[in-house]
Order: structure tokens, then C-alpha cells, then sequence
């Protein structure tokens, strides 16, 4: 859970930038307008990023924590194999932003489940014999220790 709350961090800034470029190209004058193209540009911005680590085994916050992610037989990540990994890891998101869509709930009582369905999904993976995300099992991948590599001295 560090890792991911680093890999948070993280794409933070990837997200500003690529919201920034996405604004000016269409000169965008208040936060809602062109709203569905952002978060389909935002959506094809992560999906580049996230199989682009994993297809190299690490992101870096992947690579700060010493975990690489592999399929389920030991080996690198395909980009098919890391793309299906990277929908099915919008299953931690998408039942509260659905919540949130519908406009049906305020944002106090989203965030609260929010924060629910992230434990209830995080406890989930105590239940798998490997302890592994379920995104992992449905996409066929496992994360595995990757022990740090020499620095090399100058």
C-alpha cells in the first residue's frame, strides 16, 4: 500500500501536465467544459504510463518499494497483459465514482465509501492463498519482491 500511495504521489503530476496540454489544446475557459474528452484523455494518458512501467517490470515507485510485476508464470508483462491488468485495477475506483456520477450522493458520503471500498478491496487479497489484488488474479499477473540492484560507483 506505500508503493501505491507513492505511485499516487506520482501521478499527480503526470496527470497535471497532461490536464495542462489537454487544456490548451482546447482552449478550454472553465474546469467542465470538454469534461468527458479530459477524463478520456486523462484515461489513455495513465494506460500509456502504467503499460509502459509494467511492460519494464517496474514503475518507479514500483522500483522504490522492490516490487516488479509479472505474469503469472515469472515472466515480463506483454502490453495486452498490462493493459488488461491496468482496467482491471479500476476496480478499486470505479464503484464510488459511479456513486459520485450519479449525482445522487454528496461528495462527504463518497469519499467515506471511497474509503471503505479501498479497505474492503485491500482485505480481499488476505483471503487469496498468495495474497495477491484481485486485479492481479483476474488480469493473470503477480507482484513479486525484486531485490535492489548494485549502485554502480563512478
Amino acid at each position: 500500500m506505500a508503493a501505491w500511495l507513492y505511485e499516487s504521489l506520482l501521478l499527480f503530476g503526470v496527470v497535471m501536465a497532461a490536464a495542462l496540454v489537454f487544456s490548451i489544446a482546447t482552449q478550454m475557459r472553465h474546469g467542465l467544459m470538454h469534461r468527458q474528452g479530459l477524463i478520456a484523455f486523462l484515461f489513455a494518458v495513465l494506460a500509456i504510463y502504467f503499460v509502459w512501467f509494467w511492460c519494464k517490470g517496474q514503475t518507479l515507485a514500483m522500483k522504490t518499494w522492490h516490487i516488479r510485476v509479472v505474469d503469472r508464470f515469472g515472466r515480463p508483462l506483454g502490453p495486452l497483459r498490462a493493459f488488461i491488468r491496468y482496467v482491471f485495477s479500476y476496480v478499486w475506483v470505479l464503484p464510488p465514482l459511479a456513486a459520485f456520477e450519479s449525482h445522487r450522493v454528496a461528495t462527504g458520503p463518497v469519499l467515506v465509501l471511497f474509503t471503505g471500498w479501498l479497505a474492503f478491496w485491500a482485505l480481499l487479497s488476505r483471503f487469496h492463498p498468495e495474497r495477491q489484488f484481485w486485479h492481479d488474479v483476474l488480469a493473470g499477473t503477480r507482484l513479486v519482491s525484486a531485490p535492489a540492484q548494485p549502485s554502480r560507483a563512478s
